[in-house]
């Protein structure tokens, strides 16, 4: 424990995360086209856990408005925490009246299913750009009997409170760093890590956002 005071965190936004993140934002005005689904039930209940670490979305300030993203997407885990503007579009059976939006952050990853044609079932084929929300999300912008929807998205910048959140856990073996509630481009590429005898260090993401 005396080790884990000692250690000092810094999400480093190195000069290219900086203009990913200028690109993400400068483009901000045009859409993309893709497509939605929902799961995690009424109260989003099934979208706790998820492939980017996160747990409890509900403690840890998430909420229901996430998202799985599909491969094409999901970028390896690196999108984890991203946030995503989405509206529901060219489906005036299921999509809401007025086109409303909802805003997203990535939470988990939609599996490929490769026994199932992208058109049937295999909505998270590479290279669909899928995004299976929570319930509670999709409702927001369509109709739960709609099942699929085509949407149109777009990156935007997340509108988080509290600051940055680190939680550490691990063994006596290593430390596993959790990063949360990231307010801006919401995703981390880089972590450095500083001893009080060290300098910064570069950590390595072990899964979604647990380095």
């Amino acid at each position: 424990m005396a080790i884990l005071r000692r250690i000092l965190l810094l999400v480093s936004l190195l000069t290219g995360l900086f203009e990913v993140q200028g690109r993400y934002y400068q483009d901000s005005a045009g859409w993309s086209n893709g497509h939605a689904t929902f799961y995690g039930g009424s109260d989003a209940s099934g979208t706790m856990g998820g492939a980017c670490g996160y747990g409890d979305l509900y403690s840890q300030g998430y909420g229901t408005d996430t998202a799985a993203l599909s491969t094409a997407l999901f970028n390896g885990g690196l999108s984890c925490g991203a946030c995503f503007q989405i509206r529901c579009s060219g489906d005036p059976k299921w999509c809401r009246p007025g086109s409303p939006s909802v805003v997203v952050t990535a939470t988990n990853f939609c599996p490929p299913n490769n026994a199932l044609s992208t058109n049937a079932g295999g909505w998270c084929n590479p290279p669909m750009q899928h995004f299976d929300m929570a319930q509670p999300a999709f409702q927001q912008i369509a109709a739960n009997r709609g099942g699929i929807v085509p949407i149109q998205y777009k990156r935007v910048p997340c509108m988080k409170k509290g600051g940055i959140h680190f939680t550490i856990n691990g063994h006596s073996f290593f430390n596993l760093v959790l990063i949360t509630n990231v307010g801006g481009a919401g995703d981390v590429h880089a972590v450095s890590v500083k001893g009080s005898r060290t300098g910064w260090q570069p950590m390595t993401r072990n899964w979604g956002q647990n380095w």
